[in-house]
């Protein structure tokens, strides 16, 4: 049955009863607001000694060109290696092959169980506590590809059931169609089902970008480069945490706002209204079935 006949419409008393409840909310969240702003006031958290770094060229210089410049450097050497775990091991997911399936399976469900950040101290204390020198112009210390490394391994994974997710999606009467031609499975896949999936997959894995960005703030724990290295430094020296917590979550926002915007724009202008629920696929939810995917 279809999902539309389940739906009543609300009445006129349901309508009323809904503006009631978005009234009330609204009210709670805007004196949650306005507590919170008081308390910081009386706490002294707006003297301008605090913010005085955010308004200074210096600063803003090292916060901008440092932090930001890394924090998106880092994402982007992550979100690239993220594609393409994803497209290698959600395709070897989907082999007829049980030596390439069942291993590509183990892999994929590790790295999409491990928490990210235990998965950044694995990598920095077996690999690149003990190593010298530069790569590219990276120092390989500095936990910059410790973040890159476990950001690839955890998006990865989330992206490989996407895109099993993606090709599953694709109508069975187009590979059918392609192997009545004569097409081989390689064929099938990179010439039909791939191209079509990625139209499908396009607003979940620009999702799993925003993802990837905000979690380069965890590289903190490993003394990676970045916006939460440089804020670190700043409210050391100025004892000012909240302050800067503030600014670095405003350009936080700033950046997925942005990639928000372009996933809107590309789901409008290439997908329509199709899409994946990323959440649901990363959990393993088949929402079509009600049941494990």
């Amino acid at each position: 049955m279809a999902a539309s006949v389940l739906f009543d419409a609300p009445g006129p008393a349901t309508r009323m009863r809904h503006r009631m409840y978005t009234a009330i909310a609204s009210a709670g969240i805007i004196a949650a607001v306005v507590y919170a702003v008081v308390k910081l006031n009386n706490d002294g958290q707006f003297e301008y000694g605090l913010w005085e770094p955010f308004v200074t060229p210096d600063y803003l210089s090292a916060l901008i060109l440092d932090g930001l410049v890394d924090t998106v450097t880092m994402a982007v050497f992550a979100i690239i290696g993220a594609v393409v775990f994803g497209f290698l091991f959600g395709v070897a997911k989907m082999s007829d092959h049980a030596f390439i399936r069942w291993p590509a399976w183990v892999v994929v469900e590790f790295f999409r169980a491990m928490p990210v950040l235990l998965m950044m101290f694995f990598v920095f204390y077996m690999w690149f506590i003990s190593v010298q020198g530069s790569f590219l112009w990276i120092d390989q210390r500095s936990g910059f590809f410790t973040v890159v490394i476990a950001l690839t391994c955890y998006n990865g994974a989330v992206l490989a059931e996407v895109v099993r997710a993606g090709v599953n999606a694709v109508p069975k009467g187009q590979a059918e169609a392609a192997y009545a031609i004569g097409m081989r499975k390689t064929q099938v896949m990179t010439i039909i089902l791939l191209p079509q999936a990625v139209k499908v997959m396009l607003p979940a894995i620009i999702s799993q970008m925003v993802v990837a960005l905000k979690d380069t703030s965890l590289g903190y724990a490993v003394a990676a480069p970045g916006l939460t290295r440089v804020g670190q430094s700043i409210y050391k020296e100025f004892h000012n945490q909240v302050p800067t917590a503030i600014v670095l979550a405003v350009l936080y926002v700033g950046l997925n706002l942005l990639l928000t915007l372009l996933a809107t724009w590309i789901q409008r202008r290439f997908v329509g209204e199709k899409k994946i629920d990323v959440v649901s696929v990363a959990a393993g939810i088949d929402n079509d079935r009600g049941g494990p995917v």
